[in-house]
């Protein structure tokens, strides 16, 4: 299902659903990024999606990237919460939603790199190639934050 995202745009719809999801920074040996390229609209992205009622948001960023990549891994750290309501994701099929999103960090502890249906490419990338690659504001700054290697997580 196709959608777009806004970011402090005057003209997005107004929401009419709240979703609490859970994205997660996995890095390899080398540090690269793990990213999807995300087959609804077609820009990079960390893994992550919406937390199931019988899922914790750790275990929510878990199966987020189990399904969305093939690969297991644990939680290792939290880069931070965003919660920006000016950030407005709709879907083409009539929700409008504001997200409530928690990003943590990973390790690789074993699964296979796969394509899932919400993906057109995975790769690690190299944080130096960040900047080529067609990316949502709100993603870039949670890799952002990720990088600053901040003492702290960064709450907004």
């Amino acid at each position: 299902m196709a959608r777009t995202e806004y970011f402090d745009d005057p003209k997005a719809p107004e929401p009419n659903s709240l979703v609490v999801a859970a994205s997660a920074v996995v890095t390899d040996e080398a540090g690269r990024i793990l990213l999807q390229r995300r087959r609804d609209n077609d820009l990079w992205a960390l893994p992550g999606g919406g937390m199931d009622m019988s899922d914790s948001l750790p275990g929510t960023a878990v199966r987020e990237v189990k399904e969305e990549t093939g690969l297991d891994v644990e939680i290792t750290g939290l880069v931070g919460t965003y919660t920006d309501p000016r950030h407005v994701i709709a879907y083409a099929d009539g929700e409008v939603r504001r997200q409530f999103n928690v990003c943590f960090t990973a390790r690789r502890v074993g699964g296979k790199l796969e394509i899932s249906n919400e993906s057109t490419e995975l790769r690690f990338v190299d944080p130096a190639e960040l900047e080529s690659l067609p990316m949502h504001h709100t993603q870039r700054l949670r890799i952002q934050h990720f990088l600053e290697r901040r003492s702290a997580p960064y709450l907004g």
